[in-house]
């Protein structure tokens, strides 16, 4: 009889060495960390960041743990706060066959523990590669169509397994602790799709962080817990949340293909769900002298389930809004031709002209035809002629990646608003020597916010 999957991936979650991550799979855990790190940076400018920097405050009143661009707070509050700051202006990762960002959950309780224990880099990495590994397995088994069609939001659901993963690791459980880690993670799976238009979808993945590090801090105490969460007829994760899951996709090739390289990266700011519409408009505006002034429509044409999410928002309220508006987002890369936290400061998305553009001289309209991200964007000119792109991979994703010199410009557009020149530098060179980095403490030292800080003015971020 083949092993419970619960216990499989504990297994492999425990069990994980340096040595057995290929080169691709250890650059990308790289490439994924930097990019976090930029997100949490830049996630100081979101609008309900100092909402969640209170509530995490109050907490415990221990200082034990960094916030990243900020200052201390306990292991809870650094860990539910850096994951709301990863996530809070949306450019976070997503692993689009779940619709999961993963890195809010895992990355936070990683960095928690790495920094209290004083890990190195090498262990850090390893333990973030089995997070996001892990996060996305269950998601995989679960099927997540199914999942999704009952309403399910997948961070809050599948992070809190892979936030206890990356833990786990770090404190070097065995398999059958793991698996109780597990089943105190999926007993906190919360999350649905109507929180969706509000920030509570971010609170879900800052939570689900939280939730993963007490299922592994409570697992460790050997608090008694089901080790077959995933399957478990009554109740089960697959089985109560979904139609029975698909098990066996969990474990497929597991350990030999790597599916925390289909986490997908964002260049810019914006829903993940609209990145492929940000390319095919660039595409256009990169590649030709358009003349907003000139232009009579832009024509958008989505995939059917994110034309629900995305294509309904001509007229937006206010930055949440104008972050998750295909509308608002096609009009200020036609008239800005760049797509950075600028464009969604409340200065620019109020902009009488801009707004009657998104609502006026933008369409977005549905396209049975397309599936997932891809998109169609057409530019129709006063004088009638047309330019027309498509886009079946956008930049950031597994097919279509981004290199580490972009990443590294997106962190550098944000990092000085909240860290030092030096912290920038070293935040870098860290991360691109992670395996041989001597202490996380060290890192997140440098990624503290400093009071020799230099408020640099925000640069734009890459495009390209």
């Amino acid at each position: 009889m083949a092993a419970e999957t619960t216990q499989v991936l504990a297994k492999f979650a425990t069990s994980l060495s340096y040595e057995d991550l290929p080169k691709s799979a250890r650059e990308h855990t790289k490439n994924v960390l930097l990019d976090t790190l930029a997100c949490a940076l830049a996630g100081h400018q979101g609008e309900e960041t100092g909402q969640v920097e209170a509530t995490a405050s109050a907490l415990a009143q221990s200082d034990e743990a960094s916030v990243l661009g900020g200052e201390r707070l306990s292991l809870a509050g650094a860990t539910l706060l850096n994951g709301y700051l990863i996530t809070a202006v949306t450019m976070c990762d997503a692993h689009r066959p779940t619709l999961t960002h993963v890195t809010p959950e895992v990355v936070p309780a990683a960095l928690a523990i790495g920094e209290r224990d004083g890990v190195t880099g090498r262990d850090l990495l390893v333990a973030l590669a089995a997070g996001f590994e892990i996060t996305t397995r269950v998601g995989l088994g679960m099927d997540w169509p199914q999942a999704r069609a009952r309403g399910w939001h997948g961070p809050g659901i599948l992070g809190p397994f892979g936030a206890a993963a990356a833990v786990g690791r770090l404190r070097k459980f065995d398999t059958e602790t793991m698996a109780k880690a597990f089943g105190l993670a999926g007993s906190q799976a919360a999350g649905t799709f109507a929180a969706w238009g509000t920030p509570t979808v971010k609170f879900h993945q800052c939570r689900g962080a939280l939730s993963g590090l007490l299922a592994a801090l409570l697992a460790e105490q050997k608090f008694l817990a089901t080790q077959e969460f995933l399957t478990a007829k009554d109740g089960g994760l697959y089985n109560a949340y979904s139609n029975g899951g698909k098990a066996e996709l969990a474990t497929k090739d597991l350990g030999k293909q790597w599916e925390l390289e289909q986490i997908a990266l964002r260049l810019w700011p914006s829903a993940s769900s609209t990145q492929g519409m940000n390319t095919a408009l660039f595409d256009l505006v990169e590649g030709h002298k358009i003349d907003p002034a000139k232009v009579k429509k832009v024509r958008v044409w989505l995939a059917p389930s994110v034309y629900e999410m995305h294509g309904k928002l001509p007229v937006y309220k206010g930055k949440f809004d104008a972050l998750i508006s295909g509308h608002y987002t096609a009009a200020v890369i036609l008239h800005d031709q760049e797509l950075t936290l600028t464009q969604y400061d409340a200065k620019r998305y109020d902009d009488p002209k801009l707004r009657r553009a998104a609502a006026e001289q933008v369409e977005v309209h549905p396209d049975p035809k397309l599936t997932g991200v891809q998109s169609v964007v057409e530019i129709e000119n006063a004088d009638g002629s047309k330019l027309t792109a498509r886009c079946e991979h956008p930049r950031g994703s597994f097919e279509n990646p981004l290199s580490r010199a972009q990443i590294e410009k997106k962190f550098r557009a944000y990092a000085p608003e909240r860290i030092s020149a030096a912290a920038v530098d070293d935040v870098v060179a860290a991360v691109d020597r992670l395996e041989d980095f001597g202490s996380v403490k060290k890192l997140m030292d440098a990624l503290r916010a400093s009071a020799r800080a230099e408020r640099a003015p925000l640069k734009a971020a890459a495009r390209g």
